[in-house]
């Protein structure tokens, strides 16, 4: 392969180790590029990793990462929001194995995303619409999923926990033979929520992977699917009284990716893929005077290919061009409609090796979409090596994100805008990063500062057949991210980072409450952080904790009688996870580990969200089995 490189190739140049540092990165510039070379902040959380402490869902993965933010609204299966740099929850573009998970305009629910069968997750913080377009503001989540080995009988792996809460169990089956690799993977769980009354979420979910390797080239197919229901009694000041309300969600990707070497120094790579999502809220009546029932119902697909080549110039430069086509339909129950677009876009991207320890970045992008028109988006960076492991970044870029469906063409009481021009951003960021101990531990550190702009902002009194959405609103973030990546040393590893950060509205349009000039945006702390400890003791045994700490935060509270919004700061919180795993018996054909794994084991009371609080501690016990690799 000239540039492209599947999750198991990229991976398999790691050392095995309690935290492994891969050496190259895919998502920061869409081919296997040294870390090193990369201008953007980067993490990956591996799989086997997260497997080993018990990190069942990518929300809490994610948490372990500087610069980011989870939200969610109650205990497992709320709704969950992610915020990037102080961006909004809709300008982080999340991908499923190259494919958007988000719906059109940038939301993502992340409540139902689990780490089942994940080879690893990138994280890019910055702007990377130059390269994905639309929604990637602030960053980009890309979810790998993992890659069975060629020539390997297949091999079946079970996991059954239970608890106080509730169980899970999950299975997978991977394997290969000559030049095709495969894995297929399920899971099922249920847990209780933070009340006797009406609070239980259950899930589902199911990958799958089939890979081909040749001499000149490569091809995979590979499709994810994630289900969840969510029970919940609270209305929207806290009152646990509602016996059957609930809302649920499914999310489809399916992707399909090929690439093939034209000569010593060219690389054509194709990916086709389809996302495809249905959201239900409902409310029964609870009683035959009951009048409060609702409900609602929204589908969402998305359908993509892109074609670009990867051109190796002289020396350690690649020059990468491409197109890309999309088509989105959008359907609500609240009118009925089905609504469209398209969008077609150009970009290229240099990654060149200016001198023998710098790699410049230059990149852009042209969008042409049904709805907003023309767009353009632009990033550059460098990055240079300074001897003893010492790495310097520094990088600029604008980023766009277009607007919803129900922003543009409205539904129910509210009326859309079609003149609604993209949100946009303009960030910089430089760092300074370096490895120690052979590589084998990484400490970072990196300033950056974000604007966004021509934010859509719903305004509740409007004049008669006038828009309720307008681009009304700008805020600024600005803040600094430290790391510290520590691989085995005697058995142990260490994962420490925290995020200083400070947000302002700058322009609060109508909104007095939710965007106040001169405040911070809602929900993002100004500092938050987090400790990751691992043991492995005699080989047979591995201990783990996690400390999630998160700072003081503004939300918004709503007058019961008159719904009149007031900001309300929620206090800060920590959260301990501990976790332990046994190897009962391993031999050549497999090995079985007893787990136990206790989550806000000092059974704090927090709340993410105002008035949703979050699950007390929480106990899970079982056992695996995983045959022979």
């Amino acid at each position: 392969m000239l540039a492209a490189a599947s999750a198991a190739s990229v991976s398999a140049q790691a050392p095995r180790d309690t935290v492994r540092l891969p050496p190259l990165v895919i998502t920061a510039t869409r081919f296997p590029t040294e870390r090193g070379a990369v201008p953007n902040a980067v993490t990956v959380l591996e799989g086997e990793e997260l497997e080993r402490r018990g990190v069942t869902r990518v929300l809490d993965a994610l948490r372990e990462v500087p610069g980011l933010t989870v939200v969610q609204s109650g205990s497992p299966g709320a709704v969950t929001s992610l915020f990037v740099r102080g961006g909004e929850s809709d300008h982080v573009r999340v991908l499923v194995d190259g494919v958007p998970a988000n719906q059109p305009g940038g939301s993502i629910d992340l409540a139902n995303l689990t780490t089942d069968n994940v080879e690893r997750i990138e994280i890019v913080r910055g702007p990377v619409s130059a390269l994905f377009g639309s929604d990637a503001l602030a960053g980009v989540v890309q979810i790998f999923t993992r890659a069975g080995r060629r020539q390997q009988a297949p091999a079946v792996s079970a996991t059954v926990l239970g608890g106080d809460a509730g169980g899970r169990i999950a299975g997978a089956l991977r394997g290969g033979t000559g030049r095709v690799s495969f894995t297929v993977a399920g899971s099922s769980a249920s847990q209780d929520g933070a009340y006797d009354l009406n609070h239980r979420y259950r899930s589902w979910s199911a990958s799958s992977l089939l890979r081909a390797d040749g001499a000149r080239g490569d091809a995979q197919v590979a499709v994810r699917h994630s289900d969840g229901e969510y029970h919940y009694p609270s209305d929207f000041t806290g009152n646990p009284t509602d016996s059957n309300q609930f809302t649920a969600g499914r999310l489809t990707t399916v992707s399909a990716e090929a690439g093939r070497a034209m000569g010593r120094r060219t690389e054509l790579r194709f990916a086709a893929g389809a996302t495809s999502g249905v959201d239900r809220a409902v409310n029964p009546p609870d009683s035959a005077g009951d009048f409060s029932a609702y409900a609602s119902r929204t589908e969402y697909a998305r359908r993509g290919a892109d074609l670009r080549a990867n051109m190796r110039l002289a020396g350690r430069s690649m020059l990468t061009a491409g197109a890309a086509v999309e088509h989105q339909r959008f359907w609500s129950s609240s009118d009925s409609l089905t609504r469209t677009r398209n969008s077609r876009a150009m970009y290229a991207q240099l990654v060149a090796g200016v001198t023998r320890h710098a790699t410049l970045t230059v990149g852009a992008r042209g969008e042409d979409n049904d709805q907003f028109g023309r767009f353009g988006t632009a990033r550059a960076g460098v990055a240079v090596r300074m001897g003893a492991g010492m790495v310097l970044r520094a990088g600029v870029g604008t980023g766009f994100k277009e607007p919803t469906f129900l922003e543009v063409h409205g539904g129910g009481f509210a009326t859309g805008n079609p003149a609604l021009a993209p949100e946009r951003s303009r960030s910089a960021e430089v760092g300074v990063e370096r490895r120690l101990a052979g590589g084998r531990a990484l400490v970072g550190a990196t300033l950056f500062a974000q604007r966004f702009d021509s934010i859509i902002q719903y305004t509740f009194s409007v004049p008669a057949g006038e828009p309720n959405y307008r681009n009304i609103a700008g805020a600024g973030a600005r803040g600094l991210e430290i790391e510290l990546r520590a691989a085995a040393w005697r058995g142990a590893a260490l994962t420490a980072q925290w995020t200083w950060l400070h947000t302002a509205v700058r322009d609060s349009g109508v909104d007095g409450a939710t965007f106040a000039v001169g405040r911070p945006l809602l929900r993002r702390p100004a500092q938050a952080g987090s400790l990751a400890l691992a043991q492995a003791v005699s080989g047979r045994a591995d201990l783990s904790a996690q400390l999630f700490l998160v700072g003081r935060r503004d939300d918004i509270d709503f007058d019961p009688a008159t719904f009149a919004p007031r900001r309300v700061e929620l206090p800060a919180y920590g959260r301990l996870d501990v976790a332990a795993a046994v190897t009962l018996l391993d031999a050549g054909s497999g090995g079985v580990v007893l787990h136990a794994r206790v989550e806000n084991a000092l059974d704090r009371r927090y709340e993410e969200v105002l008035h949703f609080p979050a699950r007390g501690r929480t106990v899970w016990i079982g056992a695996s089995y995983r045959g022979s690799d």
